[in-house]
């Protein structure tokens, strides 16, 4: 395991004060802190690199494009794609899904057809089809979820027909901390001969992901939510997906040709890329990468297992306290690890609202509301949750200032 106390330096916002509270930052799934080796590097570019990568043949764009494409090898090898060509930079998981909803349903879809998704959706899982809906007549069909916030994967192998096109599901819930076992979905997916797209954003910076393992045909995540600067996201894509699905957007960079009559594509990713991409942040995103392989996935995913299991273990002996999503963390054949980094309660008749005001004025980061997840609140019979997500830098005494936190709240109602 790495020296917590040596990675809490890195990352100087930790040690602040918030209400003349020291900070406890445990907003994580929503974005994580960024360490100085990000913040150096985009600085240094910004000051010795800055240049439009691509069409310049100036030392500067060289520079810049070298820093840009090395960072799509970064994450090719972080996620173990077989090549950059299946590499897509984005604005984040958002723009992702929404490629692959709008180019998919463009061209792979007629009215009638059909997308599964689940239950425990983010929401830009679930918009995107359905803006797809009102512009081609395509439907969505939901695969439901067990009271303790398990997929029913016999109910989702019912969900298939003729008219079945495409499935597309989280890895984790932003919302419950669930591991989807998305291994057995795509398989399912792929028995009916149709590709399968895996909304990573909550499970990329906490576990290592091989998507030739996984097998997926699409798989998007966020640079921000693993130690990145915002505005940046991957979409990866086989590459014959790729080959076959239309440009999202038009413009510079995308092209081959362009005359009056007729315009000719860049082979992907390019194709996928129009306008000047964001290579200052691309450039952040690698060497944030470089800093969660230094410090070792295994090793990431082991800490926040275990401050998942604590804060549970913890929680649970507050009073009025119901946590929501899978609270066993005993491993099983058929569920080995299903609940990681991030826990959603609400305590007695409080206010999800009324608590995480409150805990903030301890100096208590959370996040409350309907997590851009609404359909699974209405599941859930709830209007919002508070949630704890925890990331590499987060300890078990943050944890306890926490539950003590919500103690001290709960006497006060």
């Amino acid at each position: 395991m790495y020296d917590i106390d040596k990675v809490r330096e890195d990352f100087p916002i930790l040690s602040r004060k918030v209400h003349d509270k020291p900070l406890v930052y445990l907003d994580n799934a929503a974005t994580t802190q960024k360490p100085l080796c990000v913040l150096d590097a985009m600085r240094e570019e910004y000051l010795n690199a800055n240049a439009n990568v691509h069409r310049g043949v100036h030392y500067l764009s060289v520079k810049a494009t070298e820093l840009h494409e090395q960072a799509r090898e970064t994450v090719r090898r972080f996620i173990n794609a077989k090549s950059t060509t299946e590499i897509v930079f984005t604005r984040g998981t958002t723009e992702g899904l929404n490629l692959i909803a709008a180019t998919f349903s463009e061209a792979m879809m007629q009215p009638g057809d059909e997308v599964i998704v689940s239950v425990m959706e983010h929401h830009s899982n679930i918009v995107p089809w359905q803006l797809a809906a009102q512009r081609k007549g395509i439907k969505l069909r939901v695969i439901p979820m067990s009271d303790d916030g398990i997929l029913d994967l016999e109910a989702y192998k019912k969900l298939f027909n003729e008219k079945t096109k495409l499935v597309s599901v989280t890895q984790v819930s932003n919302v419950l901390g669930t591991i989807n076992p998305v291994s057995d979905i795509i398989r399912t997916a792929h028995e009916h001969d149709l590709p399968c797209m895996v909304d990573g954003a909550q499970s990329a910076p906490h576990m290592k992901v091989d998507v030739q393992q996984l097998d997926c045909d699409f798989f998007v995540c966020s640079g921000h939510k693993m130690y990145g600067p915002t505005g940046i996201g991957v979409l990866y894509g086989k590459e014959e997906w790729l080959e076959k699905l239309p440009p999202y957007q038009g413009g510079g960079e995308m092209i081959e040709h362009v005359s009056f009559e007729k315009t000719t594509f860049e082979k992907p990713p390019l194709k996928f890329e129009a306008g000047t991409p964001d290579y200052i942040a691309s450039h952040g995103l690698a060497v944030a990468i470089n800093y969660m392989e230094q410090l070792g996935m295994d090793n990431i995913e082991k800490h926040e297992q275990e401050l998942t299991a604590y804060a549970i273990q913890r929680l649970s002996k507050i009073d009025g306290m119901h946590i929501y999503g899978p609270t066993s963390l005993q491993p099983s054949l058929l569920m080995p690890q299903c609940h990681d980094a991030v826990v959603s309660f609400n305590v007695g008749n409080i206010h999800h609202m009324d608590m995480g005001t409150l805990l903030d004025q301890l100096g208590i980061a959370v996040r409350t509301g309907h997590h851009c997840a609404q359909p699974l609140m209405d599941r859930l019979g709830v209007l919002g949750t508070v949630r704890a997500s925890f990331a590499l830098y987060n300890t078990k005494e943050e944890i306890d200032r926490l539950a003590e936190g919500i103690e001290r709240v709960s006497k006060m109602f």
